[in-house]
């Protein structure tokens, strides 16, 4: 074969490869970016960071430069109370915001106008850090007042019974910042979610579990399904590959429990006795929570006697490090509601 034919199947290769990557990655960003962000795809943009996995932040998946979540039950500048508690999400300086901030558009209609115009997310900069809240507005109605004139399809998608869910800087809003915020909340009301998320993936949880419930028998079992809009400002999505465990979009909802957690990623058998997911004891670290060395071995003795019936109950689950990846991974699916 002559060399001219080795040019056109390469070249044509290339023409393929490069429009299969259109389809795949430019044009479900047209089609996200025509539908407004909910809710719950502010909250997990928001506390999953820019980008979850692999990337020149976080090279090596520690959970490293990523946001935290905190539960706020006083104002962090006045101390006046906050009830019911607001869930904000501490960017520190350094750490790389958000896709949404940094591409308002990736938002939607609506939630971008008002992103940028009363939640001022425009402000936000790495190298300051900022603290972001989600807050609520009827857009339809905000633009009215302002004398502007909404389109027909805004007015449809978010003047209707609910309100519109917006980011807002709380630190260019309320003065908030992200030091200030951290230490008001407290190490009990601060959670590692993106983090975890970085652990879910890098451990492989998505290669048996799922993100994503079907629109069948799943409803009863794992609850509704996603809408487009709930993933507006994720990336990636961790959908998963092949369901071969429960799914876990809604976990945190049908199953709270810390210990309960604790005990099932320590040695599963603990919980499920036939279980076949692997354990995930080393995400433990080498010390526990008071800093002293924990033995893997002895503990893995102990519940073998439980096993035999040598002992009559299984011996306790090490309390982890603050630091520890456990901790991250415990966040994150809690967090998954």
């Amino acid at each position: 074969m002559a060399f001219r034919e080795y040019k056109i199947g390469a070249r044509l290769f290339g023409v393929a490869l490069g429009g299969s990557m259109l389809i795949t990655l430019y044009f479900p960003t047209v089609n996200m970016t025509s539908v407004a962000a909910t809710e719950i795809g502010l909250r997990k943009g928001l506390s999953f960071g820019r980008v979850s996995g692999f990337s020149y932040q976080d090279p090596f998946l520690q959970g490293k430069n990523m946001p935290k979540t905190v539960v706020l039950k006083k104002d962090p500048s006045t101390g006046a109370p906050i009830d019911p508690p607001l869930y904000a999400y501490v960017y520190e300086p350094g750490i790389p915001m958000p896709g949404a901030v940094q591409h308002p558009r990736t938002l939607g209609p609506g939630v971008e106008q008002l992103s940028v115009e009363k939640g001022r997310i425009t402000e936000a900069t790495s190298a300051a850090g900022a603290v972001f809240v989600v807050a609520h507005e009827d857009y339809g109605t905000h633009h009215a007042a302002g004398g502007e004139h909404p389109t027909e399809i805004l007015h449809e998608s978010l003047s209707g019974e609910e309100p519109s869910a917006y980011i807002e800087d709380a630190t260019a809003t309320r003065g908030w910042t992200p030091a200030q915020v951290l230490a008001t909340a407290g190490d009990a009301n601060t959670m590692y979610v993106g983090s975890g998320k970085n652990m879910f993936i890098r451990e492989g949880c998505w290669w048996c579990h799922t993100l994503l419930p079907e629109e069948t028998q799943d409803w009863q079992a794992f609850g509704v399904p996603p809408r487009l809009g709930d993933f507006n400002d994720e990336s990636p999505t961790a959908f998963g590959s092949d369901r071969k465990a429960p799914d876990l979009l809604h976990v945190g909802s049908r199953n709270s429990s810390k210990e309960w957690m604790m005990m099932h990623f320590f040695n599963p058998r603990l919980v499920q006795p036939h279980s076949i997911m692997p354990r995930f004891d080393y995400l433990w670290g080498k010390v526990d929570a008071n800093g002293k060395p924990i033995d893997f071995a002895g503990w893995r003795k102990e519940f073998k006697e439980y096993q035999e019936g040598k002992r009559i109950y299984p011996p306790d689950i090490p309390q982890y490090a603050s630091n520890s990846d456990i901790r991250y991974l415990i966040d994150f699916v809690l967090n998954l509601k």
